[in-house]
């Protein structure tokens, strides 16, 4: 029988006796517990006055305010560390031409980026400094009248509350004796991230568009988070050149230097033509521990195609829908050939998906990046596929964002792999240059997402905390 209370006020002196012996005498039948107020009324009125003014302090102090100066000064540090090493790499090179213009260039446009970051930072100083001025006397205020409220003891509050507490001790006792099999406490797996949640996302750090210029507006592009030896600064690109679907080939580039100027390492091609038995299809193409992971032309499978050895496996994905059927959307359009989706994070491989089995909800399974493909494991969760436009994972959770207009995306949502927690209001916006992203992955190499943007290619910063 599950156990009932009695409550005749909130605040009030606790009869203890009447507990322990109603216990003793009817422990097979429920718990009771009477408590009476003899005490004066609390000045309600007044605390109510008081959390009126500490909401209006909170709203004028946001969390987002609070740790914008936090980060800036991460981005400051990113920008640093790379204009460092930039300008040691030029005092290193031994070719005077073309390769130490553009060097020069990179390190201008960097100077650029770290002075905007300063004068951002200055400006944000001295909004806190006056945030500060304005909150100072309201707080001071509060401090005075919460003390005059804790020295208020007529109905001996402290005690009370004391004697209340033994009170729940003594039910939660009785509570367990009524209890025919409790169930058993279970605590959460650890999760695997070191560095947090995922605060916010800084940027874009870096932004071109690609050699093509805007001929091809779907492709994908990154670094290999897992990358083999001796290619660590290399970066990969894939552009969809048939229909905006469809494509054959992946290029690398040796460095981002080597990026900027078109400079390529080589194309590898991964089949002969676009059309073809797995051929490339959609922007939701990942590479990892040097294989190109990417959805089968025209099916529901995850293709992996090894840059060593030229070779193609696949795997099927269960009841996954494909070919237009839960692509990623906004309000007034879907992206061709978005139904599977590949992610990399701290922990491996990741395809997000959507099914009917699933309602048409996002799907995310962990796969063996080896060439076997084989699930790991699976987790259905309650988002709509179609309710967003892009997806990756980090640190075993899954984000989801969606259009706010052509200047601004939002993570929105999160999927914690670990506790099963779904939350919808992350509210993590970020600028782009174009409307619309297509590819959207997250490198737990060096923690940056990399988009691709309408023919851009964009980096940004996470920031976790």
């Amino acid at each position: 029988m599950k156990p009932s209370f009695i409550f005749s006020a909130v605040t009030a002196v606790v009869l203890c006796s009447l507990l322990k012996s109603w216990v003793s005498a009817q422990v097979s039948k429920a718990c009771f517990c009477e408590l009476q107020n003899l005490g004066q009324a609390f000045p309600s009125d007044k605390l109510e006055e008081i959390l009126r003014t500490s909401t209006a302090c909170t709203r004028s102090a946001t969390e987002e305010q609070l740790t914008e100066v936090e980060t800036l000064l991460d981005s400051l540090h990113y920008r640093l560390l790379d204009l460092e090493k930039d300008v040691k790499d030029l005092e290193e090179a031994k070719d005077e031409g073309m390769y130490g213009i553009i060097s020069l260039r990179i390190i201008e446009i960097e100077l650029n980026e770290i002075s905007d970051l300063l004068i951002r930072l200055n400006s944000t100083t001295r909004n806190h400094q006056a945030l500060t001025v304005n909150l100072g006397p309201q707080l001071r205020n509060l401090r005075t009248e919460l003390g005059k409220l804790a020295d208020f003891d007529r109905m001996q509050v402290v005690k009370k509350e004391q004697e209340n507490k033994r009170l729940k001790r003594h039910l939660s006792v009785c509570e367990t004796d009524l209890r025919m099999t409790p169930a058993p406490h279970k605590d959460p797996a650890p999760g695997n991230c070191p560095f947090g949640r995922l605060l916010n996302v800084t940027g874009p750090t870096s932004s071109m568009l690609t050699e093509y210029d805007s001929s091809y507006p779907y492709g994908a592009w990154g670094k290999d988070p897992k990358p083999a030896p001796g290619k660590e600064s290399w970066y990969w690109l894939v552009v969809l050149t048939s229909s905006s679907c469809y494509g054959s080939f992946v290029r690398t580039y040796t460095s981002r230097s080597a990026q900027i100027v078109a400079q390529y390492a080589g194309d590898v091609t991964v089949t002969s033509s676009v059309t073809t038995t797995n051929s490339i299809m959609g922007p939701g193409s990942v590479m990892y521990n040097n294989a190109y992971y990417y959805n089968c032309y025209y099916s529901p499978n995850v293709c992996r195609f090894d840059m060593e050895t030229k070779t193609i496996t696949t795997r099927a994905l269960p009841g996954a829908g494909a070919n237009g059927k839960f692509p990623y959307c906004h309000l007034t359009a879907c992206y061709s050939c978005t139904d599977i989706d590949l992610s990399t994070d701290e922990s491996g491989l990741w395809v997000i998906y959507a099914s009917e089995e699933n309602f048409g909800n996002v799907v995310l399974s962990r796969l063996n990046a080896t060439s076997t493909l084989d699930i790991l494991e699976t987790w259905r969760t309650s988002l709509v596929k179609k309710a967003v436009t892009n997806a990756f994972v980090a640190c075993g959770v899954l984000y989801a964002t969606r259009l706010v207009n052509n200047n601004y995306e939002e993570i929105f949502y999160s999927f914690d792999t670990v506790t099963g927690i779904e939350r919808g209001n992350l509210s993590i916006r970020f600028r782009k240059p174009s409307a619309y992203i297509y590819s959207l992955n997250y490198n737990p190499r060096d923690r940056n997402l990399y988009a691709y943007n309408d023919a851009y290619i964009v980096t940004y910063q996470t920031v976790f905390g």
